[in-house]
């Protein structure tokens, strides 16, 4: 594992949920995916194919599909997250393994999430990461301004005192981490094992300039992160 930044003064630890606590290839975001799909039809009474148009129109402009929705029509969002998130988490395999991984780790430990805080909670009890984090920060919280909006960030950071400089950020989006690194995060890309058609998960081979690590695994990362640091 190789990089320009060392973990060892690092006083903060924050981890993106949907596919970076769990492998990209679960088919979790693909059950998401299709029920915002299904709301947009209904809301705007489009057909699928222009409601898949108009949603990665939104996502692209303004983050996310809801954001986008929020800004061009009347949504009720907490009926929007309760909609969307309602997927069979099921598919999601415990990870003691990581959850060892998680706990050696000295710090502030945080989950920031463009999802709601009844989906994160959901994922979080599948892996296995019950009670391994300081806290979690989903898109209400956020005041429904999600990543990688600047403004999300700041009120995230001061929220819970972190300091970017002394901060890690885990995540599978490059768009949200040129953000982290413009505030002085360390950045890990968690890269999916193919290609993501839609753009919104790292593929195989993305390495982009502000990135300073790039990894296939959040455990395996952190399994030899933790290595590292008991050779030193």
């Amino acid at each position: 594992m190789t990089g320009p930044r060392r973990f060892d003064a690092m006083e903060s630890w924050v981890f993106d949920l949907d596919n970076t606590l769990y492998p990209a290839d679960t088919a979790v975001m693909s059950q998401v995916e299709q029920r915002m799909t299904l709301y947009v039809m209904r809301l705007l009474d489009l057909d699928r194919e222009n409601a898949r148009r108009v949603q990665k129109t939104y996502w692209r402009e303004y983050g996310t599909t809801l954001n986008g929705l929020m800004s061009n029509h009347a949504v009720d969002m907490g009926d929007f997250l309760d909609f969307v998130h309602d997927v069979d988490h099921s598919v999601i395999t415990p990870n003691p393994e990581l959850a060892g991984h998680i706990t050696a780790l000295e710090g502030k430990r945080v989950v920031f999430t463009n999802g709601s805080r009844k989906h994160a909670e959901k994922v979080i009890d599948r892996l296995g990461l019950n009670g391994l984090f300081d806290d979690l920060y989903d898109i209400e919280a956020a005041q429904f301004l999600p990543k990688p909006h600047r403004a999300s960030f700041d009120r995230f950071t001061r929220h819970f005192d972190i300091t970017p400089h002394s901060a890690v950020m885990f995540e599978d989006s490059p768009v949200n981490l040129e953000t982290a690194a413009d505030m002085g995060f360390t950045t890990v890309l968690i890269r999916a094992s193919a290609e993501d058609p839609d753009g919104h998960t790292a593929g195989p081979g993305a390495h982009p300039p502000h990135v300073h690590y790039a990894a296939a695994c959040l455990t395996g990362f952190l399994g030899e992160m933790r290595a590292a640091s008991f050779k030193a």
